[in-house]
């Protein structure tokens, strides 16, 4: 059975992707920094050693093997400059790493953007550590082709896990769903030829603003 370890994984769309997953048949990990009881593991991925202590968590409930899907899912929008860093940027840099240290096969990477990373300058704590993991995305499939594919999905506003649509000004086709996220991080895990790309998932909200440039 494959396995992936999805961040932030119990709420929103970590939600859906973990659901995704194991409807699917696979072996799904969460991890929550809040306590959160539905979590399989808690762990602050703020302070410096909390990625290590989620790796390696993670490596001791599959039995001594690495995750075969790593999803950088977990995000602060709010809080000091420092912990929005730590976990929107540096753990998941950091649980990449110890990704790519695997000794058998070719794991996968896919950390959640936001879609905007695609404007021409970020603004605020927030945007500028998308950015920056966006920038580590692309550095990483360079860097650790050799053992992972590193991708990423850059979601816009979305919906609440509802049938209906909702039609947005902002966007050409309306928001999406947390489903339609999960059915793209879906894609990147196992798109064997695919690394270092960012797909959007925002209902054509950057082609939108780009026209507007």
């Amino acid at each position: 059975m494959k396995s992936v370890l999805v961040t932030g994984g119990t709420v929103r769309i970590g939600a859906a992707i973990s659901r995704y997953f194991s409807e699917r048949g696979w072996k799904v990990l969460t991890s929550s920094h809040r306590g959160d009881s539905r979590a399989d593991i808690v762990a602050d991925l703020s302070g410096p050693t909390g990625a290590a202590q989620l790796y390696s968590k993670a490596l001791e409930l599959l039995g001594g093997s690495p995750p075969d899907v790593l999803v950088n899912n977990a995000a602060l929008f709010t809080g000091s400059s420092d912990d929005i860093d730590a976990v929107n940027r540096s753990a998941p840099e950091k649980l990449t790493i110890l990704m790519a240290g695997r000794e058998t096969g070719r794991g996968a990477v896919v950390n959640i953007l936001d879609s905007c990373v695609f404007r021409p300058a970020p603004e605020g704590d927030y945007e500028i550590s998308k950015a920056g993991l966006m920038r580590h995305t692309r550095k990483a499939a360079l860097l650790f082709a050799d053992t992972l594919r590193v991708n990423a999905v850059a979601p816009g506003p979305v919906l609440p896990p509802v049938d209906v649509r909702e039609k947005a000004g902002a966007t050409l086709l309306g928001k999406p769903a947390p489903e339609d996220v999960a059915a793209a991080v879906f894609y990147l895990a196992q798109a064997s030829a695919t690394t270092g790309c960012v797909i959007p998932v925002d209902g054509g909200q950057a082609l939108v603003e780009e026209s507007w440039r």
